[in-house]
C-alpha cells in the first residue's frame, strides 16, 4: 500500500523527529485518502504519530506553555506531523475524530509498547457516538455545500461526503465508532445496488487517475446524499452512557512514561 522507498523515508524522519526533540514515537500512522482507502495515485503521504516525552518534561509549572505539536513542512509528498501523549489523551477523551482515525488506520509504521493497544481497548468506553454524528453530519454537509451544488462538480468531493454520511450510518446501526476504511461502510447500502455500483464505477476512476477534474453530477448518487442530509436534519442521536475514563486514560499515560523510560 505504501512504497518500500516512501516507507523507508517516512521512517527515517521520524527517527530524526526523535533524536531533535528527544522524544518517542509510540504511534505512526498513514491518515487521510490512503488509509481510507481511495487515493489517487498522485496522492501526498498523511504520516501522522504520536510520541512522548521524558518524564521530567511534563514535570513543570509552565506545561501549558510548551508546545505539544511536532509539524514538519511538506517535502516530496510527505506531510509528517504528530501529537504528544498527553495532548492525544485528552483529545480521546474528547472522542476527537483525527485521532479515533488515527488508531484505527490499517497503514502502520511504528508502534512502541503498550499505547495502540490500550487506546483501542478503551475505545468503546470512551468514544461518544453523540459527537461522531455531529462530526460527520458538519463534515458532509460542508463538503456537499462547497463543491458538490453546481452544473459541473468535482468528482473526488463525492467521497468526502459518502464516507462521513456512511460513517453515521454505522454510527446509528452499530453504536461505535466507524472503521476508518471506506470499503468496509459499503454494505450499509447493499439494499441500492445501482447505488452501490456507480459508487464502485468511481471509485475506480479515482484510483486509476491522478485527479479527478470537473465533470456533470451523478444523479444516482447525488440523490442518496440529499436524502440522507435531509433525514439528518431531523435525526438526534439519543446520549449513550460513558463510564468516567479519565483515570484509565491516565493510567494509559503513565504506564507509557514508565514502558518508555524505564
Amino acid at each position: 500500500m505504501i512504497p518500500i522507498p516512501v516507507r523507508e523515508e517516512i521512517l527515517q524522519r521520524i527517527r530524526r523527529a526523535e533524536q531533535e526533540h528527544d522524544v518517542k514515537v509510540l504511534l505512526a500512522v498513514e491518515s487521510g485518502s490512503r488509509a481510507w482507502g481511495f487515493a489517487s495515485v498522485n496522492s501526498d503521504y498523511d504520516a501522522r504519530f504520536i510520541y512522548v516525552h521524558r518524564r521530567d518534561w511534563y514535570l513543570s509549572v509552565g506545561l501549558e506553555d510548551k508546545r505539544d505539536v511536532i509539524e514538519y513542512p511538506i517535502v516530496d509528498d510527505i506531510d509528517l506531523n504528530g501529537w504528544d501523549l498527553r495532548k492525544a489523551l485528552r483529545l480521546f477523551w474528547k472522542s476527537n475524530p483525527a485521532f479515533v482515525e488515527w488508531i484505527q488506520s490499517p497503514i502502520l509504521y511504528a508502534e512502541l509498547g503498550s499505547f495502540a493497544a490500550s487506546a483501542r481497548q478503551l475505545m468503546p468506553e470512551v468514544y461518544s457516538c453523540v459527537r461522531g454524528v455531529h462530526h460527520y453530519r458538519s463534515m458532509a454537509k460542508t463538503n456537499h455545500r462547497g463543491y458538490l451544488q453546481a452544473e459541473q462538480v468535482p468528482l473526488k468531493k463525492y467521497f468526502y461526503v459518502l464516507r462521513p454520511l456512511l460513517s453515521v450510518r454505522w454510527l446509528e446501526r452499530y453504536g461505535q465508532a466507524a472503521p476508518i476504511e471506506f470499503a468496509k461502510l459499503l454494505h450499509l447500502i447493499d439494499d441500492q445496488p445501482a447505488l452501490l455500483a456507480d459508487i464502485h464505477a468511481l471509485l475506480e476512476r479515482k484510483r486509476a487517475a491522478q485527479e479527478l477534474g470537473l465533470a456533470p453530477p451523478v444523479k444516482s448518487i447525488d440523490a442518496f446524499i440529499q436524502a440522507e442530509l435531509a433525514r439528518l436534519e431531523h435525526f438526534s442521536p439519543q446520549p449513550s452512557e460513558r463510564d468516567d475514563v479519565l483515570g484509565k486514560l491516565d493510567a494509559v499515560f503513565h504506564r507509557c512514561l514508565d514502558e518508555t523510560w524505564a
